[in-house]
């Protein structure tokens, strides 16, 4: 067994006991930066630095051969440049402004440094403020030029539909030409500079490891990064099968918040539980089940996606880049390509060793604090377990390929900048909503539904804390109100604490 040290306070922030200097950042700017403006960070760093909680997690490699252990290294090393990509699609100025932290003075400026990287960037991704100057974060984060406007983008796709494709394609950045029009770069040559050794990494560690699905993916993989079409290597992330998985690619549209259109660079490094994974396999053969019984009109139900859906559960050994940032999640449903879902479902990612310390760390006090004495005896782990299980199978249920005025279009692009926020909040209601068809259908005892309920509700508090302009965490208080409003929650006035019907 190994231990990984993170941080938890509200979120779970995944550290490595490896050294590591970002890429050459305060070589390409020591020049510049000697003459600019004093950096003026917030007189409160300290005490939001303070909100972090360290804590070691146990990694359990006992059963990883020697060959094993060096494409670990060689699949960290790769995970290290995602997120050297990511600082950049967080925001251009992340790389200038975290090497003038380097060298600055301030009294501030090394704690500060220390919440740049946990937030990657000068804001609090809790409450969306700054803790370094005065900027806003901009609701296009690093894809769009900082001075583009919504209004811009729609006008410019409209007036220009060759061009539509690339805009609203996942992996293009946006950027300004010599005229002041707006242009496309493929994420393939906006961050080659990364990118290159990131596959060159893979490609070692599938000359190195044994597993044949490994070696598949790993390739498919490294060819994706110089060609942007990420199809086949995502087919081939379905089938791996061994005691070391990766995911690794541009995959969730969260930090895009003007249109959730552009894909994130992130990297889970981790070591699988094939016997408790074995466990949970069967629940992939109900989907088709859960698909029907969900309260929507049969016209819009998806009886033909893939039902492959592997369930893992797993050590994280290592994250980067996207994951990394902020709130490190305890779970992941993958991938997001809905031509992949429909030929062979999605695979549902359970971070055990990540979980079991946000239960026992975060989950734990929050319901001593917000549940009434009446329920403090019914919050259980494996009903925690559980609703983020069934919130990973139900993102791949329900619609998500539509016709619409007779054209294919996709949920993702016609909710725009509040689907993240919808689909996280449909992937907890609809959780809870498969847990208890599995009561009906006797896969749970009818006594767990209490205590799983109250689990759920107060793992929504847990939620909010990420920040209402989180999409997990805007989702979670949509619930919440939802449920004091029609009445299945009301807080005592004495005790300030909640009461579930």
């Amino acid at each position: 067994m190994n231990a990984l040290r993170i941080l938890l306070p509200v979120l779970v922030f995944v550290g490595s006991s490896c050294s590591y200097q970002p890429f050459s950042e305060l070589v390409e700017y020591q020049e510049f930066v000697a003459n600019e403006h004093p950096l003026v960070i917030a007189g409160d760093v300290a005490e939001r630095l303070e909100r972090f909680e360290p804590v070691e997690i146990l990694v359990n490699r006992d059963e990883l051969s020697e060959t094993e252990e060096k494409v670990l290294a060689e699949l960290v090393a790769a995970s290290r440049l995602m997120g050297e990509i990511f600082r950049r699609q967080a925001w251009a100025g992340n790389p200038k402004m975290r090497a003038r932290l380097l060298v600055s003075g301030d009294a501030n400026a090394a704690t500060a440094l220390q919440l740049f990287d946990v937030m990657v960037g000068p804001w609090d991704r809790l409450n969306e403020e700054p803790f370094i100057g005065s900027m806003e974060r901009p609701e296009g984060a690093g894809y769009y030029p900082n001075d583009m406007t919504s209004e811009e983008f729609k006008s410019w796709v409209d007036a220009h539909p060759e061009q539509k494709a690339e805009l609203e394609g996942l992996f293009h950045v946006v950027r300004r030409g010599a005229d002041g029009g707006l242009i496309t770069v493929p994420y393939s040559q906006a961050y080659a500079r990364w990118l290159r050794p990131a596959a060159t990494h893979l490609r070692r560690a599938a000359d190195l490891t044994e597993n044949k699905s490994l070696q598949v993916f790993l390739r498919s993989r490294a060819d994706a990064l110089a060609s942007d079409d990420y199809y086949q290597s995502d087919k081939d992330w379905m089938d791996l099968n061994g005691h070391v998985e990766v995911t690794i690619g541009p995959y969730e549209v969260y930090e895009d918040r003007m249109f959730a259109a552009k894909a994130a660079f992130e990297s889970f490094v981790t070591v699988v539980s094939h016997d408790l994974s074995k466990k949970l396999s069967a629940y992939k053969d109900l989907l088709p089940q859960m698909e029907q019984n969900l309260p929507i009109p049969d016209a819009i139900k998806n009886p033909n996606r893939g039902t492959e859906s592997p369930i893992r559960v797993a050590d994280l050994f290592y994250s980067g880049g996207d994951t990394r940032s902020g709130v490190q999640t305890i779970a992941f449903n993958l991938p997001n390509d809905e031509r992949v879902r429909k030929e062979k479902g999605s695979k549902k990612v359970i971070l055990r060793n990540v979980m079991d310390a946000k239960f026992k760390r975060i989950m734990k006090p929050i319901a001593e604090r917000v549940l009434h004495a009446d329920h403090q005896g019914d919050l259980i782990q494996d009903g925690f377990f559980n609703e983020t299980l069934f919130h990973e199978l139900s993102h791949g249920l329900g619609p998500g390929l539509l016709v619409l005025d007779g054209r294919k279009t996709e949920v993702r692009r016609e909710l725009g900048a509040i689907y993240s926020a919808c689909e996280e909040a449909k992937a907890d209601v609809m959780g809870a909503w498969n847990v208890l068809f599995m009561i009906e259908r006797g896969v749970f005892e009818r006594s767990y539904r209490r205590p799983f309920l109250t689990t759920y509700f107060a793992g929504l508090f847990r939620s909010t804390r990420f920040g209402i302009a989180e999409a997990h965490g805007k989702g979670a208080a949509l619930q919440l109100n939802y449920f004091v409003e029609k009445g299945g929650a009301s807080r005592d006035e004495k005790t300030g604490r909640y009461r579930i019907d």
